[in-house]
C-alpha cells in the first residue's frame, strides 16, 4: 500500500512516448471513482495505451473484465484473414450479457447519484482520520490516495521497526475489528482502508473510531 508520488504516472508516460514503448494503466482495482477520479491516470493527465478495467465496472456484484486500447493498438489487428494479425483470443464468459447490464446499471448510478462530487468529503474525513492515527505509538506511518488508505504498524515509531512477520499484528487487529462490526483485510502489517464508495459519512466514522480501538487493543 505505498503510493505513487505526483508526477510518476505522467514520467511513465514521457519515457514510454520517447522510447516507443506501449503503455498498460491497471485500473482493476483504483478506476471508477476509487482515488477520487473516474480512472487513477486522468488525475495526471495520462492516456494510457491500454487500460485493465474490472471490479469497480460492475460495483462488484458480478465479474466483469474489459481492456481498453487507443486505435492504434486496435488498428494494429486489423487486415486480411490471410495475414493472421487477428487477435486469436477469448473466454468462455466473454461478454456474458447479466454481468454487462450489471456494469450499465453500475454506471448509470456512478452518473446519476454523482459519484465523484460526492467522494470528495469522505476522502477529506478520511484524510484527517488517517493523520489523526500518526499520534497512536505503533503507528509508522498512513497513505492515502482517495477512498484508499494504508496504515503500517510498527514495534518502534522512531526507529520504524517491523514487527516479525510470525507476530501477525496486522491479522490480530483485522480480528479484534471484527467486535466493532468491521471487516478489515491486512497486508502483513499494513492494515488495508478500502471502504465502499456509497459508504456514509456516518459509517465512514464508525469504520475509523473500529479501525483505531482495535489498533489500541492490540498494540498498547
Amino acid at each position: 500500500m505505498i503510493t505513487q508520488p505526483e508526477g510518476f504516472v505522467r514520467a511513465v508516460r514521457e519515457l514510454c512516448n520517447k522510447y516507443n514503448v506501449l503503455m498498460i494503466a491497471d485500473e482493476v482495482a483504483v478506476g471508477f471513482g476509487r482515488t477520487g477520479a473516474m480512472f487513477a491516470c486522468e488525475k495526471e493527465g495520462v492516456t494510457p495505451d491500454l487500460m485493465a478495467l474490472s471490479k469497480g465496472i460492475t460495483a462488484g456484484y458480478l465479474p466483469l473484465a474489459a481492456t481498453l486500447t487507443t486505435q492504434q493498438v486496435y488498428d494494429a489487428f486489423l487486415g486480411e484473414y490471410r495475414e493472421l494479425k487477428t487477435f486469436f483470443h477469448g473466454h468462455t464468459f466473454t461478454g456474458n450479457p447479466i454481468a454487462c447490464a450489471a456494469a450499465l446499471a453500475s454506471l448509470d448510478l456512478i452518473e446519476k447519484e454523482q459519484l465523484l462530487a460526492n467522494l470528495q468529503p469522505k476522502i477529506e474525513y478520511l484524510k484527517d482520520r488517517l493523520n489523526s492515527l500518526q499520534s497512536l505509538a505503533h503507528v509508522g506511518d498512513v497513505r492515502q490516495e482517495g477512498l484508499i488508505g494504508g496504515i503500517e504498524l510498527v514495534r518502534n515509531r522512531a526507529t520504524k521497526e517491523s514487527y516479525h512477520w510470525e507476530e501477525r499484528i496486522g491479522v490480530l487487529v483485522c480480528r479484534a475489528a471484527r467486535k466493532h462490526g468491521i471487516f478489515l483485510r491486512p497486508l502483513g502489517n499494513i492494515i488495508v482502508v478500502f471502504p465502499p464508495l456509497s459508504i456514509s459519512l456516518e459509517e465512514l466514522k464508525e469504520l475509523m473510531d473500529g479501525i483505531e480501538a482495535s489498533i489500541r487493543e492490540v498494540t498498547e
